[in-house]
């Protein structure tokens, strides 16, 4: 056994090298694995988005309803225009401004659902300006994907009123409406129309950022054994090479 394996130093510095690869590349695993989970759950919102469009009957029918989100539905009913708000500083196609939202109320029955009909811009320089967005009268036919309420931006204290706001609580929403809304919303798709426009992003589970996240970490766990192998195997080899080697002439005393 050469002289640096009896050192403490040498020992030290392998348990720290194989504790840090070992942490990096179970790390890099844990992503890998995360990012089967997420594919497997993005073939399934795909295998629902192609199942045949739920109408307002079949919709009511289901025991939990929020099973049926990304499931393609076409639904009959009569827009509740007074109670439409305005979701700020929402995003569609790179740029900011409001997301429309109008309950729906179903035909043939009392039940409601939110209908997130789409973007408008705002008023930059008068943020109390809505825009003009046309709300048919009388019985329509709205197309679009079951979907969650709208995303919280924000959490703020108290409930939100009035025709802007920042988010939309459904429990308090339901309570200021009075209407019997389901617990999922209608994310209306289609062309642009009624002033609105239906730009929406795909779901994005975020599938590429494991994979990237994995390439760190193993990448990581690379170098940690290209590092110990160098400092502590390479350079000490050489070192004792070179220490062997007999001397030239020209190195003699």
């Amino acid at each position: 056994m050469t002289p640096a394996l009896h050192s403490p130093r040498f020992w030290l510095l392998t348990a720290a090298a194989v504790l840090v690869a070992g942490t990096t590349f179970s790390l890099g695993q844990w992503q890998l694995r995360r990012a089967a989970q997420k594919e497997a759950l993005q073939a399934a919102i795909e295998s629902k988005g192609r199942l045949p469009a739920l109408d307002a009957q079949s919709l009511l029918a289901a025991k939990n309803v929020t099973d049926d989100i990304h499931r393609p539905a076409v639904l009959k009913g009569v827009w509740r225009a007074e109670h439409t708000v305005y979701l700020d500083n929402r995003p569609m196609s790179g740029k900011t401004g409001f997301w429309v939202l109008t309950p729906l109320v179903l035909e043939g029955t009392t039940q409601a659902i939110v209908v997130q009909r789409g973007w408008v811009p705002r008023n930059f320089a008068d943020r109390t300006r809505l825009p003009e967005v046309a709300t048919p009268a009388g019985t329509v036919t709205v197309e679009g994907r079951i979907a969650p309420p709208p995303s919280k931006l924000y959490e703020f204290q108290g409930i939100e009123t009035g025709r802007i706001r920042q988010n939309l609580d459904l429990p308090a929403y339901r309570s200021q409406t009075g209407l019997p809304l389901l617990e999922v919303s209608l994310l209306q798709t289609g062309a642009a129309g009624e002033g609105l426009l239906r730009e929406w992003a795909p779901p994005n589970l975020g599938v590429d950022k494991h994979y990237g996240y994995a390439f760190q970490w193993f990448g990581l766990c690379a170098l940690v054994f290209i590092l110990y192998g160098w400092f502590q195997l390479v350079l000490p080899f050489r070192a004792r090479t070179s220490s062997r080697r007999p001397k030239s002439r020209d190195q003699l005393p």
